[in-house]
């Protein structure tokens, strides 16, 4: 019989994960506690052209390596299982290993649609576990389009223009 420290041996999560912040650290963080394995699925390259992101993705190897990168850090690592998601569902839909799927208040949804592929293929159901989102100090989800944009960094702090206006400064320039 095996004993672990983890409620799951093998559970699930997924995202582009193009730029690292702190919302996919809570979401990895959740994995990884529950987790003796963690399947990290990383939107492939084909699967990110059909999502028609407002804005560029970098490259699958690129973010593979900053995911490795951000794992090694935490020393997670060893545990983790990093795959390509060729579509948005990934091996939830079809590892009977899995037991559970970590998924965000926004991928709730594919969480329950992977159960219902799950149950007419004769596999168990997945326990879901739903991380809240991560929000700024303006109450906007901390999101990979809001830092591209230049209105928050990785870690969801208001960038200097933004955070002058939150607080009702001016922002304005003179010319001397």
């Amino acid at each position: 019989m095996h004993v672990s420290k983890f409620a799951h041996r093998t559970i699930a999560v997924g995202g582009t994960f193009d730029i690292l912040h702190v919302g996919h650290e809570r979401l990895l963080g959740r994995a990884f506690e529950l987790g003796e394995t963690v399947f990290i699925g990383v939107t492939g390259d084909q699967l990110v052209a059909k999502l028609h992101k407002i804005h560029d993705v970098r490259a699958l190897s690129a973010r593979k390596r900053d995911l490795r990168k951000f794992l090694r850090s935490r020393r997670w690592l060893r545990r983790a299982r990093i795959i390509e998601l060729k579509d948005p569902l990934g091996p939830a839909a079809e590892r009977r290993d899995l037991e559970a799927l970590v998924v965000s208040e926004d991928t709730r949804s594919n969480g329950m649609r992977a159960n219902a592929l799950r149950r007419r293929r004769g596999l168990p159901p997945l326990r879901l576990y739903t991380v809240r989102l991560v929000k700024s100090r303006d109450g906007k989800p901390v999101s990979v389009t809001r830092i591209r944009l230049g209105k928050i960094d990785s870690r969801g702090r208001l960038s200097g223009a933004r955070l002058r206006d939150q607080r009702g400064e001016m922002n304005t320039s003179h010319d001397a």
